[in-house]
This record gives structure tokens, C-alpha cells and sequence, in this order.
């Protein structure tokens, strides 16, 4: 399906996930799609164990369905997107791209998994029952309940009117605010004290 696509170039593939461990300072690859079901040691695994010693490393799970134990398995493991297989080539094109400029790509599942979340009264009621004192601001909220939805800072300006500056500046009180580092923990956060439903 990439062969074709001019910015992409493959490296290699692999049938397991210790065979992609093995192989990993030979193909020294930017971003790798991971299946979550391989001989052997699973696409979770596989991710935890390649996050710890080269983090760098972008990866993409891909899976048949979409299941929330999988899929907090994977944010927990490091994972920086997840697809369905079946995905359009522009979709699968689209996500490379996403993570190799830093950005998480849950888009795909997003509306399935995460539901209308995003919505300004469902973030303005659910995430200040969840966040109970930290003072966020109804800007702040939106924000968050954006992100945590799976869009990009680019996304999340556009649906807000705002700049992709803006966006940032807002990002970065949120984390301050929760004690958070990145999206990826953020994303978690959501999962783990409800603020998105799986």
C-alpha cells in the first residue's frame, strides 16, 4: 500500500514482534505500524519494550477491532497512534505523517471510542466533576476535551477559531494544571478519571 508514496520508504517488515527487536538497529526505523497480534511477544509488548530503549521510535498499532482493554494498553505502552487495518491508503499515509511531526493519531477510533465527548456541554459538566478543584477555564476545557478526542493542535485551533499558538499556550497551563508532562499522559489522564468513555 505505501510502496507508491514518495515520502514514505520501507525499511523492512517482520512476522514477530522479537524478530522486530532483533532487527530494530539494522532497519533504524522513524515509524513503525504494529500489529497487536504477532507470534509470540504482542504488538503491546513489542511497543513497551522498543519505547523503553528507543523512543524516538514513532509506532502505530494496528488492530482488527477496537477493544478499550488493547487500546489503554497501548497509550499506557507508549504507542503514538492507533488504526484500524482496514484503513484507506490516505488515512494510513495521514498517520505517519501526524506522528512523525509529535503528534498523537487516535483520529480513526476517535469517534467510536471517545463518542461526542468533545461537545462543550458534555465538557463543560463531565470534566469539572472529574477535575473537581483545578481551576480550568471554559477555554481550557474545550481544549482539553479536544485533545483528549484525538485532534491535533492544527484541528483543535480550527474547530476553536483560535491560533495554533493559542492552542499551545492553552495546552501547556492544562498539563501544568493536572501535573501532566505531554498528550500522551493527558490522553491517559482522560481514560483513567473518566473525563473521555471508552
Amino acid at each position: 500500500m505505501l510502496q507508491q508514496v514518495d515520502e514514505i520508504q520501507i525499511v523492512g517488515s517482520v512476522s514477530s514482534g522479537e524478530e522486530m527487536i532483533n532487527k530494530l538497529p539494522t532497519f533504524n526505523p522513524d515509524v513503525i505500524l504494529m500489529d497487536i497480534m504477532m507470534k509470540g511477544m504482542t504488538g503491546i509488548e513489542a511497543t513497551r519494550w522498543i519505547k523503553k530503549t528507543r523512543s524516538n521510535v514513532k509506532i502505530i498499532l494496528l488492530f482488527s477491532e477496537i477493544k478499550k482493554e488493547f487500546l489503554t494498553s497501548g497509550i499506557q505502552a507508549g504507542i503514538d497512534g492507533y488504526l484500524l487495518k482496514d484503513v484507506e491508503k490516505e488515512t494510513l499515509v495521514d498517520s505517519i505523517k501526524t506522528v512523525m511531526n509529535g503528534e498523537k493519531y487516535y483520529e480513526s477510533i476517535a469517534s467510536f471510542v471517545l463518542g461526542d465527548f468533545y461537545k462543550k456541554e458534555a465538557c463543560t459538566q463531565q470534566v469539572k466533576k472529574q477535575i473537581k478543584l483545578i481551576d480550568l477555564t471554559k477555554r481550557e476545557l474545550e481544549v482539553l476535551a479536544l485533545l483528549a478526542n484525538g485532534r491535533s493542535t492544527k484541528e483543535t485551533a480550527g474547530e476553536l477559531f483560535i491560533s495554533i499558538k493559542t492552542v499551545d499556550s492553552h495546552k501547556m497551563h492544562i498539563l501544568d494544571k493536572l501535573g501532566l508532562r505531554n498528550t500522551a499522559e493527558l490522553v491517559k489522564y482522560a481514560i483513567k478519571n473518566n473525563v473521555i468513555s471508552i
